[in-house]
């Protein structure tokens, strides 16, 4: 089965890195950063992300971000992107600093394969104030797999966008996003989504949700995080071991997964009113914590 083949060539050219209980990590996926305009969806919910991930600054924790985390089908360039949320990419690039950022393929951002591109709009931008370039991800590289290698037990947990279980938005994205640009953007107008989006299309997220399940059994059930369809995902112990940390552009509310002291939780940050009637951004446990070693397989 392709779809099967091209998790599994994820999974064997991952970025590997080693963690243990005293780790922390924060996933999102599915930003899809904008350039501000009607159509970007992340405006809505930027506030929201950045106390989020300065939260998660704070307190020490490593970023993985699982795909589609600037949406470059709708806009042309990365650069209206990054002039659009330049206060989140100043955030990302402390993380980045500190050895604490780790950034995967979607399909909404797969020009970053081409590794010249990155070069050439991630390395470093120009500083209008100074007039120089300075850096911002000098270095980076994405892959389309990460795998967290526990250090005392053998524990892996492979990390992917999703999108290699869905073969049109894998080999056919060039299509698809030309159709985005010359068609679907326009229409969002009138409150018409992107058909080809599993996240906008039921029965696509059926098929792409059953093909990964698929491939998870054949792999005697490895623990996997994905996103692509915008559905969060916590299986129980004793399930397939497949869960999903949502994305960042829910109406009003961000979701993702949390793994703290070897626990892993999936939570939602989302604007709440006070008795007073102030605004405020407050984190939500939606479920766990559940100790990763629950869905260990022997």
């Amino acid at each position: 089965m392709a779809s099967h083949h091209r998790i599994s060539k994820a999974y064997e050219n991952a970025r590997r890195i080693s963690f243990d209980d005293r780790s922390k990590f924060i996933i999102f996926s599915d930003c899809h950063r904008g350039d501000n305009s009607f159509a970007d969806d992340f405006a809505n919910n930027r506030n929201i992300y950045f106390h989020a991930l300065q939260h998660y600054y704070k307190e020490g924790f490593t970023y993985c971000e699982l795909g589609d985390g600037d949406e470059l089908w709708e806009n042309l360039t990365f650069q209206s992107v990054f002039e659009a949320h330049h206060n989140v990419f100043e955030l990302m690039r402390l993380f980045y600093a500190e050895n604490r950022l780790y950034r995967l393929i979607g399909n909404h951002d797969m020009a970053y394969k081409n590794q010249r591109y990155v070069e050439k709009n991630l390395y470093s931008y120009f500083n209008k104030v100074t007039g120089n370039d300075d850096p911002l991800f000098p270095g980076i590289e994405f892959s389309e797999g990460l795998v967290l290698e526990h250090s005392q037990t053998g524990q892996e947990i492979f990390m992917l966008h999703g999108h290699q279980a869905d073969w049109m938005n894998y080999h056919g994205w060039r299509f698809n996003r030309f159709m985005v640009r010359a068609l679907w953007r326009q229409l969002q107008i009138f409150g018409i989504g992107d058909p080809t989006s599993p996240a906008k299309n039921y029965r696509e997220l059926i098929k792409v949700e059953r093909r990964t399940k698929k491939w998870i059994i054949a792999n005697d059930n490895i623990f996997t995080i994905t996103g692509h369809t915008h559905r969060p995902r916590f299986p129980e112990p004793g399930d397939i071991a497949y869960f999903n940390d949502g994305s960042c552009v829910h109406p009003r509310s961000i979701t993702g997964l949390e793994i703290v002291e070897g626990k892993i939780s999936l939570i939602k940050w989302h604007i709440s009113t006070t008795e007073d009637g102030t605004l405020k951004v407050t984190r939500v446990l939606l479920e766990g914590p559940q100790h990763l070693s629950a869905y260990k397989t022997e």
